[in-house]
């Protein structure tokens, strides 16, 4: 009997930390894909974005589907969500084209990180209603990642361009509905 506690509390403990887990994947993902973007390996930094994308999308399920939504789960999201769709893209469009543009392109760069922190923290703080207010940063920064494969076609100013637009979105009170 005793054995059988042990393994129905360890087996709760486990499915309560998945979500946790898979948040904790999306960030080290995010983490890496900074870590070789800035060691010039910009095309596996694009790939580990798109892999956190789909770990961030998996989390939320998770925690729906088991019931284990938390104020930590959604704290933890955020903070994953700021390395793997706002610093990680931003450094992958700095390192792949935005350093041409000397200290505007840092700015922007930066603007682009500081927006998305913005973003996070007033989703944070508002109530869930079925909307999202402005741009989701994962989107802007699938987006902005995705952009980073138009390089060699579409003229440099269209990144900075694009990541000063993706930033005003992020930031803008339009109501987007969630799926």
């Amino acid at each position: 009997m005793f054995l059988l506690d042990v393994l129905d509390q360890t087996i709760k403990k486990l499915k309560a930390q998945t979500a946790n887990v898979m948040t904790l994947t999306n960030l080290s993902l995010g983490g890496f894909a900074i870590v070789f973007g800035l060691d010039g390996n910009l095309r596996l930094s694009l790939l580990l974005i798109f892999i956190a994308a789909l770990a961030d999308r998996f989390d939320g399920m998770i925690a729906r589907k088991f019931n284990i939504e938390s104020e930590l789960g959604k704290q933890l999201d955020s903070m994953s969500d700021i390395i793997s769709f706002g610093v990680a893209p931003a450094l992958l469009l700095y390192q792949g084209i935005l350093h041409e543009f000397g200290g505007p392109g840092s700015f922007f760069t930066v603007f682009y990180i500081g927006c998305g922190a913005f973003r996070l923290a007033r989703f944070n703080i508002s109530e869930s209603n079925g909307y999202f207010t402005g741009l989701p940063i994962t989107a802007a920064g699938c987006l902005a990642t995705l952009s980073y494969l138009a390089i060699p076609y579409l003229p440099s100013q269209t990144f900075l361009f694009t990541i000063i637009i993706l930033s005003f979105l992020m930031v803008s009170t339009f109501k987007l509905k969630k799926v």
